[in-house]
């Protein structure tokens, strides 16, 4: 197995060696470096994450929609999130899961700028729908009485829009200014999919431009979206220790754990992969694959975990859905 792969990359890199992106090729990817050997092993963990992540946030659409009690703002953008991991993780399952199984290493030019595009928007658009999600837990508890008011079907509907367009826009020049760059020498990846990261170590050409846009989506999204969200918690947390009664306050904290546990589940793995390929490019590569898969893997499926168990309407549920003859003996 690894004679095969050291051969296609060998190949593929001597006929590559000066081609551009106006020439239909292709890159390759790779699975866990120096365990090819091993993938069919290592897929099973992959293919056990995927199917908790589908199942997970399939349920949890499934429960929002068919239950008519859960037409709220909280779980309507709960919707939102489950919609988003279950994009994020349908994009990238093809190639992991093609590489693992039936050792498919090639991707086109014009897919691999398709999972990239569909990658980083859905990732992008979790942060974005997190964030929604602060402002929804701020207004539910520093302005109960205006709640219904404030966040009401038609507002709900407009945020949704506005991270689509927020997402799409903010993904869209980066893939325009990658595409007019030469690719030479190798076109190895060094994950099992498309990343943006990975795709700009390829190219030969002057990429200063890249480079600065990429740092601007940097500062407007992965940290503007948090300080917003450290920004609501702290003038929540103003607000709850205002409360006199103890027990409202762990009351009023409880609700928002989901919400903080998710928000972690996210930005540390994000920030985790940017600060390796930034500052760790030496490294070894299975730190940056493990660190990517982390990434990738952790939000889509950990979050349906943590509502199901954290939020009770969402947990009976999903029992309603597993065994509906216990509920109707109840």
């Amino acid at each position: 197995m690894k004679v095969m792969t050291r051969k296609i990359r060998a190949a593929f890199s001597s006929s590559m060696s000066t081609n551009i992106t106006q020439d239909p090729f292709y890159f390759i990817l790779v699975g866990i470096p120096g365990f090819e050997g091993y993938h069919i092993w290592i897929s099973i963990p992959f293919c056990c994450f995927y199917i908790i992540s589908v199942i997970g946030n399939t349920s949890i659409l499934t429960v929002i929609h068919t239950e008519p009690s859960l037409r709220q703002p909280m779980y309507l953008f709960l919707s939102m999130l489950a919609l988003t991991d279950l994009g994020l993780t349908l994009t990238t399952l093809p190639t992991i899961m093609g590489l693992f199984w039936f050792n498919v290493h090639k991707i086109s030019f014009e897919a691999c700028f398709a999972q990239l595009f569909f990658l980083h928007g859905f990732s992008f658009m979790e942060s974005s729908v997190l964030l929604a999600m602060s402002f929804d837990r701020y207004v539910a508890i520093c302005r109960p009485l205006h709640y219904a008011s404030i966040l009401t079907n038609e507002v709900i509907g407009r945020i949704g829009f506005t991270i689509i367009c927020r997402c799409t826009l903010a993904v869209l020049p980066s893939l325009f200014l990658l595409k007019r760059l030469p690719f030479c020498a190798s076109h190895l990846l060094s994950h099992s999919y498309c990343l943006h990261q990975d795709l700009i170590h390829l190219v030969c050409a002057d990429t200063r431009v890249n480079n600065w846009y990429g740092f601007a989506l940097v500062l407007l999204i992965i940290v503007m979206d948090p300080l917003l969200i450290v920004l609501s918690y702290a003038m929540l947390l103003r607000s709850v220790l205002g409360v006199s009664s103890r027990a409202e306050r762990l009351r009023a904290l409880n609700n928002c754990l989901s919400h903080i546990l998710a928000v972690l589940v996210l930005y540390v793995p994000m920030v985790g992969v940017s600060m390796t390929h930034r500052f760790a490019k030496h490294n070894s590569p299975l730190v940056h694959v493990i660190m990517a898969n982390v990434y990738l893997l952790a939000p889509p499926v950990i979050n349906p975990i943590i509502y199901s168990v954290k939020t009770k309407q969402i947990r009976r549920g999903i029992i309603h859905l597993l065994c509906p003859h216990t509920m109707h003996a109840r």
